[in-house]
């Protein structure tokens, strides 16, 4: 899907989108989509990603306004993807003045390629796959939350994770993964659900919690865990 047009400015595109609220980028210039877009990226990805080939080439028509025969042409030509449709899609609802059918599918192909926000809270350690036996090797209790984007019950424990922390004893450390983005934690610590609260002594799994905890909960897993907060 993306553009050949030699008149497209991609540079300018990015500039719209980090203008728009689609894009943040920081100071080292990593790019990141933004949360209010990612929200409503999701609902597209949910309804194109796993899209059959018919349909996906029906789709493709739809939304260009070609007939079946040329969208098959032009997904076998430009390499349009599942994931950039959704992408468009998203930004021709979200954009309060979308750019032409060419500059948009440039957009799109951009926004598929720039990561999505983490679900990790500002200030919390984010452990990945590579890192976390470092982190829980480091430090002798831990408590680690694993965290997932456009998870309700999560956004609600952020509200009371100052609250629930205040319960943990000064000599925890405290870290947070992306659940969609820790295979290896997950087999590891056998996760299945968001979110979860793990508590480690020693660089062992000593309790857990699935879902939403509020703070006599967490206190319930540390005395659980030890027999003391």
């Amino acid at each position: 899907m993306a553009a050949t047009d030699p008149d497209v400015d991609p540079d300018a595109l990015l500039d719209r989108l980090i203008a728009a609220d689609v894009v943040d980028e920081a100071d080292d210039g990593e790019l990141t989509a933004t949360t209010e877009f990612e929200s409503a990226h999701a609902v597209y990805r949910d309804s194109y990603l796993e899209l059959g080939d018919e349909e996906f080439r029906r789709s493709v028509a739809d939304v260009f306004d070609i007939d079946g025969a040329e969208a098959a042409d032009r997904i076998e030509e430009l390499g349009v993807t599942r994931a950039e449709l959704a992408a468009y899609l998203t930004l021709q609802s979200f954009l309060e003045e979308p750019p032409g059918a060419v500059e948009l599918a440039t957009m799109a192909a951009m926004v598929v390629e720039v990561a999505p926000p983490s679900p990790v809270p500002d200030g919390q350690r984010e452990l990945e796959d590579e890192d976390y036996e470092a982190f829980l090797a480091e430090h002798e209790r831990a408590v680690v939350f694993v965290w997932k984007r456009d998870c309700v019950p999560c956004e609600r424990m952020k509200d009371d994770l100052d609250e629930l922390l205040a319960e943990l004893p000064e000599d925890h450390a405290v870290a947070g993964v992306d659940g969609g983005a820790v295979g290896a934690f997950r087999r590891e610590f056998e996760i299945t659900a968001a979110p979860t609260t793990l508590r480690f002594a020693d660089g062992e799994l000593v309790a857990r919690a699935e879902g939403r905890l509020r703070a006599d909960g967490f206190a319930d897993l540390l005395e659980r865990a030890f027999g003391e907060n």
